[in-house]
């Protein structure tokens, strides 16, 4: 196994493309041909981590925060990330980060903190844009079930909890070939008249590189002719947050006690507390005070995130209570969740969960 197949085990499940663009998700160090030893899993892939990897023999880092976030000019060794990937550069260790593509998943972040609190009927708080694209191309009806069949198999014509969803229009198509060309029908020189289908397929974007390259395969044509659009629809797979019910509610209170309990926290700082019953909860791991006005929007009677600042909490307004608990204790559980997969995934050596805590804030 080589550190572009760990890649690829990763952007199958939580992918790349649908991070946010400030973001820096992927190969952070290391190269992609280069062999795998063994791997741990980790949050932060901070010096300590990198030695805990070099103790127990682990070349490649799975880590949720990308260690290179900003531009680096140099490496002297004089912060905290300089010295983590001198300290990789020197013992050949690969890092490999998830960070928003993971924010982003249905199965990331904000559904661990979901299952955490035993919420139902979940869905994403913030759809992604831009995410639901659709294929039109033109083919022989002859030919128009087997093309369609295969662009199915690549995940061509999926939409919401549905598949296989095409949309087709008859039409006369006309080309001529030059001195160059190959047509599989007419002869080059000659205009040629066809009956042609125009059809299209909605898919996710994630999906276009395979999908383009089995359209490439099967279509008949020597040259064929296709566009790619994205759609304005919603996609309720791909996005930041989520929204869920709790089985029975609760008092606000209850709810700072269950949170802490459930999230393993001891501390949560929140808004003024509004008197409601806590039934309809909405979440964002991470630092989330840009979404205060999306879960005032769903109605939620409460908001769980972090990095809530001094006058985020006035955007409450009696609305919502607001509950802070803690950037690292908001994603304490995505490295579990990772190596779970990752286990899952590959079964010809252990794959490592890190031990060490990366948590730079300290409660006295």
């Amino acid at each position: 196994m080589i550190v572009k197949d760990i890649i690829k085990l990763l952007d199958d499940k939580y992918p790349f493309c649908y991070a946010e663009d400030y973001d820096n998700v992927g190969l952070i160090i290391g190269e992609e041909q280069s062999k795998v030893n063994g791997i741990i899993v980790c949050l932060d892939a901070i010096e300590c981590v990198v030695d805990e990897a070099i103790e127990k023999n682990c070349n490649v880092i799975v880590s949720f925060h990308p260690i290179i976030f900003e531009g680096l000019k140099k490496i002297q060794n004089s912060n905290y990330v300089e010295k983590a990937v001198n300290k990789c550069i020197k013992n050949n260790i690969s890092i490999v980060s998830v960070h928003t593509a993971m924010d982003n998943s249905i199965d990331g972040v904000n559904k661990i903190i979901c299952d955490k609190l035993k919420l139902n009927e979940t869905k994403i708080l913030i759809p992604k844009k831009g995410t639901i694209k659709k294929l039109t191309t033109y083919v022989p009806e002859e030919n128009l079930e087997d093309l369609k069949a295969k662009l199915y198999i690549s995940g061509a014509g999926t939409i919401g909890n549905y598949d296989e969803c095409s949309f087709s229009v008859k039409g006369i198509g006309t080309f001529k070939g030059n001195s160059k060309s190959n047509p599989v029908i007419g002869k080059k020189g000659i205009q040629t008249k066809i009956e042609e289908v125009k059809v299209t397929f909605t898919f996710p974007a994630h999906k276009e590189q395979e999908i383009l390259q089995t359209l490439k395969i099967n279509h008949p044509y020597d040259e064929y002719s296709y566009e790619i659009i994205s759609t304005e629809n919603i996609n309720r797979d791909i996005g930041l947050g989520m929204v869920g019910k709790l089985s029975k509610s609760m008092n606000e209170n209850e709810f700072i006690s269950y949170t802490k309990d459930k999230m393993n926290t001891k501390f949560i700082r929140h808004s003024e507390l509004t008197g409601r019953n806590i039934k309809t909860v909405a979440v964002l791991g991470g630092s989330g005070s840009f979404a205060i006005n999306n879960a005032i929007s769903t109605n939620a009677d409460v908001y769980v995130t972090s990095d809530l600042k001094y006058h985020d909490f006035f955007k409450a307004n009696k609305k919502i209570l607001l509950t802070d608990i803690g950037h690292y204790e908001s994603e304490q559980y995505t490295k579990n969740a990772i190596h779970t997969y990752l286990t899952e995934k590959i079964t010809n050596f252990a794959i490592v969960l890190a031990e060490t805590n990366s948590n730079p804030v300290k409660y006295s």
